[in-house]
């Protein structure tokens, strides 16, 4: 349609014009018709069953006509029309062919980009169980050693040394056996139903600590261990959890604290409270942990480097990191080897505590 074509149809009475959509409110110049985008009706259609945003792309299409029509039929200004109906619907099924490609790639980069998540994440648990097998195989050789080793020529072994050899197979068998206990604690955790009530956390550092002290004591090793737990204007508010599974938790840094400290070391256990969170931290004079190791730490059968010598599994803060995450809380640790170590226990309060 030329433009005197369209100005004659605008001076036309409404009643005369036809409605959009009806018949063939616009004619495409005569002549060859230049092709529109690339979009087939068809195959769109039948993707559309299982891809909706094609259907809005149609629905976009359709509005774009629309909106051409209108500008031809009811524009005022015939010098406003400078480009043919054919061209506006190319353009705009270009630009909505390039919504469509830019839709395709961003899904296909979303799903691969799962897909390379899902299999580091695989690479990683495979890694990890690895490492924990090479871990056990080293926590089980050296006591099986000490046992062969132990039974090797016993019966050429003159009677009064048959005790010594005893009590060496009955040590490695009881560490074995603690190892076993400790794994099948390690692997209930995760899934045990946990029995919750309030729990009044400073009497559970309290009891803890008080029951580190005395094995020490009765060791004859016992370092110094101070607490510092507030109680003005209001002690610590009480967290939800299951008390035994929180003592053990406790149990296990505070003992660990005095085992790498020794006489003459001290351990502090301190407590605070804030923003609902309770986070009890114990400090000590020990060892400490190497910069290399303490990554690792929190991992099944875990051991530092300069801890190979003294008794343990390396499962005792794995139990505690699970102990903690099946709470709500979170742990963390700083060291400096030789100058002493700090962990952190990070719990969420069931509700203040009103002081009586």
């Amino acid at each position: 349609m030329d433009l005197a074509a369209a100005a004659r149809l605008a001076a036309q009475p409404t009643a005369e014009r036809p409605a959009l959509g009806e018949g063939r409110a616009v004619e495409p110049p005569s002549g060859p018709t230049p092709e529109a985008a690339p979009v087939n009706p068809a195959s769109a259609t039948e993707r559309s069953s299982g891809r909706g945003w094609i259907g809005w792309l149609i629905a976009l299409l359709v509005i774009a006509l629309a909106v051409a029509g209108a500008y031809v039929v009811y524009g005022v200004t015939p010098l406003l029309i400078t480009t043919t109906v054919p061209l506006v619907v190319a353009q705009a099924g270009a630009v909505l062919l390039l919504l469509a490609l830019l839709v395709t790639v961003g899904r296909r980069r979303q799903r691969l980009a799962t897909e390379r998540a899902r299999r580091e994440a695989q690479q990683e648990a495979w890694a990890h169980h690895q490492q924990f097998l090479r871990r056990l195989d080293h926590e089980l050789k050296n006591p099986l050693t000490a046992v062969r080793a132990a039974v090797a020529d016993l019966p050429q072994a003159h009677p009064q040394e048959w005790q010594a050899r005893v009590d060496v197979v009955d040590a490695q068998a009881r560490r074995m056996g603690r190892l076993v206990t400790d794994l099948r604690k390690l692997a209930d955790l995760e899934t045990a139903a946990l029995s919750l009530e309030d729990v009044d956390i400073a009497e559970t550092v309290q009891d803890a600590a008080q029951a580190v002290s005395e094995e020490g004591a009765a060791r004859g090793r016992a370092p110094r261990i101070r607490l510092d737990l507030p109680q003005v204007p209001w002690p610590l508010s009480h967290v939800r959890g299951d008390g035994d599974l929180l003592y053990s938790a406790v149990y296990n840094v505070i003992s660990n604290a005095s085992k790498y400290t020794g006489p003459g070391g001290t351990v502090e256990v301190r407590g605070r409270e804030e923003s609902g969170t309770v986070t009890i931290e114990v400090a000590d004079t020990g060892i400490g942990v190497p910069q290399a190791d303490l990554p690792a730490v929190w991992s099944e059968l875990a051991r530092a480097g300069n801890a190979r010598g003294l008794p343990g599994s390396g499962l005792g803060l794995a139990l505690v990191a699970t102990i903690v995450r099946r709470h709500g809380g979170s742990v963390r640790m700083a060291s400096r080897e030789g100058v002493g170590t700090r962990v952190w226990l990070s719990l969420p309060v069931a509700g203040p505590v009103s002081a009586t």
